[in-house]
């Protein structure tokens, strides 16, 4: 088992190496000059129709445009903000952070382009319901000779939308914050009755299907994030002379990576790119597959709503996740990592009950990934098997919560890593493979919106 941790650990090393950062970081910029920062000078109008303004309920699709970016968000806002931020902070240092500020910027190009595609190429299950997601554009848009394409897609992304890390780094606060200092002797049998739990609670939403996990989604997603803010502007303005030179920490450290990467600007650039990719998920696919199922015959709507994602995951929660950890000083604290990181900065920042006002953060943060995660890998079994065999993977995926509450969490975050730099490349080849069908489909929504308000 060591010897396949390992492995597992050198390929995902591998796999995040110059070609997909090209890819990705790329891919994106292209996206965004060729779209003239379309996603930019239209965010207000991505606002007004997140609000409602334009759902119309007879419009092809499952859910409205709330709840598609509530279920994206769902599995976005989880633990690579709250556990991810402090695995980033730990091995790239502060710097890493600005890298992932980049990231998400030119993700919300690359989130308006897949995700406009996955409403222009839906394609039908065996059961003639209306599909949207990376392998539909793919055979969709490129044509029956890209099968393969998808294919692979749909396969790497059933590791990749595994519920493994978010398991595990509940199952380690919960230990860390609960168990331990009560005197409770932890170990495999603890850790195995906390995924027990965590199973029961995730297969009463999942076996509901798409629109229990949407209404859900819609429910606990700003709660979630109401109480998480809260906490962290407590702690941020309690060391309000310590913002500033948080924020000047992570743009030098950018540029020397001295802080913990021994001067290795390469080392930081990679861990900011992959810890975003983490987050936001821009460029992997996965918000294609909860938007596809938007309720809207507007393509380009759809991709004006999903390119809030990078905004709202990254740029506002991730960065006050490690602005939490900078101005309490806990990220010179190495000798822990994830989860536990985060929780003792907010043992600082808040005596006493901040680890408990973070556990509820992360109760919520984690259970909604985890309800999101099984409706994207149905959606990949949908495509590779059929719909008769969803119930069999919902049961596989309940059942996978265990092995990540009893696993370490170097080699769960290796693993999802490798499978996300995978799923990326079908998924940017694709997109890229099809911008110009975008543009012209953008062209005629704005000439159109134009008339409409003139």
């Amino acid at each position: 088992m060591e010897n396949i941790g390992q492995f597992i650990i050198k390929f995902s090393n591998i796999a995040w190496g110059t070609p997909l950062l090209i890819l990705l970081l790329g891919g994106g910029s292209w996206f965004l000059i060729y779209s003239r920062f379309i996603p930019f000078r239209y965010l207000r109008h991505a606002v007004n129709i997140l609000t409602g303004r334009y759902d119309n309920p007879d419009e092809p699709g499952q859910l409205n445009h709330y709840q598609a970016l509530s279920t994206a968000l769902a599995s976005t806002i989880g633990m690579g903000n709250i556990s991810g931020v402090a695995v980033a902070i730990v091995t790239g240092g502060p710097g890493a952070i600005f890298w992932m500020w980049v990231s998400a910027l030119i993700g919300v190009a690359t989130k308006f382009f897949t995700n406009t595609l996955a409403i222009m190429y839906r394609g039908r299950d065996d059961r003639g319901q209306i599909q949207g997601g990376p392998m539909y554009f793919i055979t969709e848009g490129l044509g029956k000779n890209w099968k393969p394409l998808a294919v692979f897609y749909s396969v790497v992304c059933l590791i990749g939308v595994s519920p493994l890390f978010q398991t595990n780094q509940l199952t380690q606060v919960i230990r860390d914050v609960i168990l331990i200092p009560n005197g409770v002797k932890t170990g495999f049998l603890t850790n195995l009755g906390t995924g027990l739990v965590i199973a029961g609670i995730v297969a009463l939403v999942v076996i509901g299907g798409v629109k229990r996990i949407g209404r859900a989604a819609g429910r606990l997603v700003p709660l979630m994030v109401v109480v998480y803010l809260v906490a962290v502007f407590y702690i941020l303005f309690s060391h309000p002379g310590n913002i500033l030179s948080g924020f000047q920490l992570i743009i030098s450290d950018a540029f020397s990576g001295k802080a913990v990467a021994g001067g290795a600007m390469g080392a930081v650039l990679i861990t900011g790119v992959r810890r975003a990719a983490f987050s936001n998920e821009a460029g992997l696919g996965t918000a294609p597959l909860a938007h596809g199922a938007a309720k809207t015959s507007e393509p380009v709507r759809e991709g004006l709503v999903a390119m809030l994602g990078p905004i709202i995951d990254t740029i506002v929660v991730c960065s006050l996740t490690a602005l939490t950890i900078i101005v309490t000083g806990m990220w010179q604290h190495p000798d822990v990592n994830g989860i536990t990181l985060t929780a003792e900065a907010f043992e600082k920042g808040i005596p006493v009950y901040g680890p408990y006002i973070l556990i509820v953060s992360i109760l919520i943060f984690a259970i909604t990934s985890l309800f999101a995660f099984p409706y994207y890998g149905g959606k990949c079994v949908t495509y590779l098997f059929g719909t008769r065999w969803v119930k069999v993977y919902h049961v596989i995926y309940t059942a996978s919560i265990l092995v990540g509450a009893t696993s370490t969490l170097t080699v769960i975050i290796s693993l999802i890593d490798g499978a996300f730099a995978l799923m990326a490349i079908p998924t940017m080849v694709s997109a890229l493979l099809l911008s110009p069908k975008v543009m012209k489909e953008a062209k005629r929504y704005f000439a159109r919106l134009k008339e409409e308000t003139a």
